[in-house]
């Protein structure tokens, strides 16, 4: 019996079709455990990837598309290769981006202050705007509780795009960054960094994100050009000299501590050491001298302020200048004046937001007569938190840093040894990881003061005033993790004693998401929990990623596998170009220009989607383009009708049941059943073939999935065109050239479905299902041995294109003449030199016959090339 729609020949469709395949073979590798890791395989078989977790905040669009499928090309192709894969899938759902998606959609605020409410619910129908700018105040506890709940929402649809795309993920090992695995993990290397002296805390002026309320990192920084204003000031020097400073932050003149000019400024030179004051607040301030003093910029003598910049904390630092801060926690000046700065004059600016206070300090400026000229517009970087939209603040918190090589030459030095040792996809990303490296100021801030998060896992004592005691944290075991110090009390404290003199007092913050997102290996690879799977998959074999993050997680990722394990976290990274748009600039959710995948995947299929993404090699930008994605969908149908009707020639017949199918695992060829091609023009084509099969398992090797795809793609196009058209007559005859042409076709068309597999899952597995055994994903990745044996004589690679150059030839005869390509040509005649034309007398037969050439004759020395001159 046969299944319904199948023909009775090796269970071919009649009708075969790319429709509905991705739920059909989604569900059946899901069900037969097809990409199941097998944890019984030693460390040297197994093949483990440290796959991105994205960070579940919205909708994945077509760049995560492109590297995510890209990563599953090399899972598929090791597979293949006989490696089991630890291929995991994690979901990166705590920080930041968490929390503002929460506020968006349910129109809440956190206040920590607020009790915890048991029967609160979110709304029901989405929010208006207006609701999120007067958002619901809810309490911490309550909040955390709807981060979680929204993303096991949008983590479903992220699962069921991945699979739709048929990423061959081992949906077992699936983890999220605030599940308890993760916890766990974080804050036991957290503990081990300060048991170690490389966590530590600090009271520091801090970059600050006002629209988050939170410190942010170095890592985290980028630069947005703004429009912005130079303002000349004009300071009391000694002996009634004037000293001028150009400013784009006259707001901060309350907080002015010195000016600084460059040691060879001999401009500046007698001021050095000098005492000027402050216009409007008339603040004694000292002139000192310092490298970082641009003498070509402005008037060359730059006002410090406690803190309008980086290069305000490097100079008071160290120059060991006095501290006036006048910026609060929330972006508005304080309501009191620092110390020596007169009350009056600043009364103006007390409570304002930073634009206000420009505002009312140009006005006294200009009242003083200390504002010179008018303002001189200009565009300039401004630093803003990666994800945030207001320009960054620096104030001075309290805070907890991990230490990166920003202030150890010894770590840092380790830490670029580390890159070296790295193998990097492509290879000038090493430079971009060394200039990282190379440039840290400071080290790295892991305190943020958010909520949806892994909580810094320590306690303070409060003395008999109830003050916190920093230098001494209490810490709790590491069996006791994972751990909540807002809701637990330390070891040895009951709850009651929470707050009170004498008690203790939780530390209030959470863990920067990339201070537990860069321990994704030890977290899917189950350190300290599992040490068998640990020892079987760390360190990894491939961390694919973005180049953007290089500074944040490839880094963090490095440092921290450094400090702990004493090793690289893996061996091979590789990083993934950008999706551009038509206008060739960078698809971005900030920039509103991004495309969602699932309308193309449904309307062309995940194939196609695959094919358009693994059009792009690694490292290289790739423009988004739908005429590429049709592409895709025409070769996926190609393969679907080529496939059909050369079994139909009777390639099935040649070799029904090439692969024992005892194991389910893992398939062996038997040779008892195997054909040999014989006749030339099969074995110049499987000779060709040969060198395709080497070709993209060397760029697989390489991680350049593209190169294999093109030599795969340009090799099937000419099997399809050509070759099968070349033999088919022969492969419907009977006796040697039969069976040759039926084995070279099975041969050819068993090898190719295993290359295309990586980049084409779904058709490829449906073809297979029609003549073989098991699933294609788990048979042997193709070899030259495997296609040299099937080849049982002399084989000419170049005969293949000589026959399908003389075809040519007939087929723009006949098409000159508007015949249609079945039309009878009574005679044709082959001109070229003597050694082509006794190359092609061995290929003269299947060129008749495709060519329906009533005789062709062979004239030698007639033409410098072949040349096919047809009486059609």
């Amino acid at each position: 019996m046969t299944e319904p729609g199948r023909s009775a020949r090796a269970g071919v469709p009649e009708r075969p079709t790319l429709d509905g395949i991705e739920d059909t073979w989604a569900r059946r590798w899901q069900d037969d455990g097809t990409y199941a890791f097998d944890r019984t395989k030693t460390r040297a078989d197994v093949y483990s990837i440290d796959t991105p977790p994205p960070t579940v905040s919205g909708e994945l669009h077509m760049g995560h598309v492109f590297s995510y499928t890209h990563t599953d090309t090399v899972a598929r192709f090791q597979r293949m290769r006989g490696r089991t894969v630890f291929y995991p899938m994690g979901w990166d759902d705590n920080g930041l981006p968490t929390e503002r998606r929460v506020q968006n959609v349910y129109g809440v605020r956190c206040d920590p202050t607020l009790p915890y409410d048991p029967h609160w619910q979110p709304p029901a129908a989405p929010v208006d705007d207006a609701a999120r700018k007067n958002p619901t105040p809810i309490s911490r506890r309550n909040f955390v509780e709807l981060c979680g709940t929204l993303t096991v929402v949008d983590e479903q649809a992220f699962e069921a795009l991945w699979r739709r795309l048929g990423l061959s993920v081992d949906w077992s090992l699936t983890y999220t960054t605030i599940g308890r695995a993760a916890r766990v993990a974080s804050q036991r290397a957290f503990l081990r960094n300060l048991a170690r002296g490389e966590a530590y805390q600090a009271e520091a002026p801090t970059l600050w994100d006002v629209g988050f309320a939170t410190a942010v990192a170095q890592a985290e920084l980028e630069d947005r050009e703004r429009p912005g204003a130079y303002h000349r000031l004009r300071f009391a020097g000694p002996g009634g000299r004037e000293v001028l400073i150009d400013t784009t932050r006259p707001e901060l003149l309350p907080a002015c501590v010195a000016l600084v000019c460059h040691p060879d400024d001999e401009r500046y030179a007698d001021l050095v050491g000098a005492v000027v004051r402050t216009p409007v607040f008339g603040v004694a301030v000292p002139v000192r001298a310092h490298p970082l003093a641009d003498p070509a910029k402005g008037t060359g003598v730059a006002m410090v302020c406690t803190f309008g910049d980086l290069t305000d904390v490097t100079w008071w630092r160290e120059l060991q200048l006095d501290t006036r801060v006048v910026i609060g926690r929330d972006g508005r000046l304080l309501p009191e004046p620092p110390a020596g700065v007169p009350a009056g004059p600043y009364a103006a600016l007390a409570g304002q937001t930073v634009a206000g206070a420009r505002r009312a300090v140009v006005g006294l400026l200009a009242d003083a007569g200390d504002l010179v000229g008018e303002p001189r517009p200009v565009v300039h970087p401004v630093k803003f938190y990666e994800k945030g939209d207001r320009p960054l603040e620096i104030v001075s918190t309290r805070q907890w840093y991990l230490r990166n090589g920003g202030r150890d030459a010894g770590l840092r030095a380790e830490l670029l040894a580390r890159g070296g040792e790295l193998n990097w996809v492509p290879g000038h990303m090493r430079s971009r990881y060394e200039h990282w490296v190379g440039g840290l100021t400071g080290d790295w801030l892991v305190s943020r003061q958010r909520f949806f998060g892994v909580p810094v896992p320590v306690w303070y004592r409060l003395d008999d005033t109830g003050e916190p005691d920093f230098a001494h944290p209490l810490t709790p075991d590491e069996s006791a993790l994972p751990v909540d110090p807002s809701g637990e009390p330390p070891p040895g404290y009951d709850e009651s004693l929470r707050g009170l003199p004498g008690g203790f007092v939780g530390d209030p913050d959470v863990l920067d998401t990339w201070a537990t997102s860069s321990l994704t290996p030890q977290i899917v690879g189950g350190w300290e929990t599992d040490p068998d799977l640990f020892g079987r998959v760390f360190p990894m074999d491939l961390r694919p990623q973005g180049q953007e993050i290089i500074r944040t997680w490839l880094f963090a990722t490095v440092a921290r596998a450094h400090l702990e394990h004493g090793v690289l976290p893996w061996r091979d990274a590789v990083l993934s170009g950008w999706i551009l748009d038509p206008d060739r600039k960078k698809m971005a959710k900030s920039k509103g220009n991004v495309v969602t995948p699932m309308a193309l995947l449904k309307q062309y299929g995940s194939d196609a989607v695959r094919y358009w993404a693994a059009s792009g090699r690694p490292g290289m930008d790739l423009a988004f383009d739908p005429a590429q994605i049709r592409v895709g969908r025409r070769l996926a149908t190609k393969l679907l009708n080529a496939s059909r009707f050369a079994l139909g020639l009777g390639a099935a017949d040649a070799l029904r049941a090439p692969y024992d199918s005892s194991s389910s695992a893992r398939l062996t060829p038997r040779r008892d059943l195997e054909l040999s091609a014989t006749q030339p023009l099969d074995t110049a084509m499987l000779a060709e073939l040969s060198g395709v099969v080497a070709t993209a398992t060397s760029a697989f090797d390489a991680y350049d999935h593209t190169a294999a795809l093109q030599a795969t793609e340009s090799f099937f196009w000419r099997f399809c065109d050509d070759y099968i058209e070349l033999v088919k007559e022969r492969a419907y005859g009977t006796g040697p050239g039969a069976d040759s042409a039926r084995a070279a076709l099975a041969t050819a068309l068993s090898v190719q479905l295993r290359l295309f597999a990586p980049v084409l899952p779904f058709v490829t597995e449906e073809v297979w299902s029609w003549w073989r055994y098991g699933s294609v994903h788990r048979a042997p990745w193709p070899t030259t041995y495997e296609v040299d044996r099937a080849i049982g004589g002399a084989a000419d690679a170049g005969l293949l294109r000589l026959a399908s150059d003389a075809l040519g030839q007939v087929r723009r005869a006949k098409s000159e003449r508007k015949q249609s390509m079945k039309a009878e040509v009574p005679l044709a005649e082959a001109l070229g030199p003597a050694d082509l034309l006794d190359r092609l007398t061995l290929v003269a037969d299947d060129v008749r016959a495709a060519g329906r050439i009533g005789r062709l004759d062979l004239l030698p020395g007639r033409a410098p090339e072949l040349v096919i001159a047809c009486a059609v």
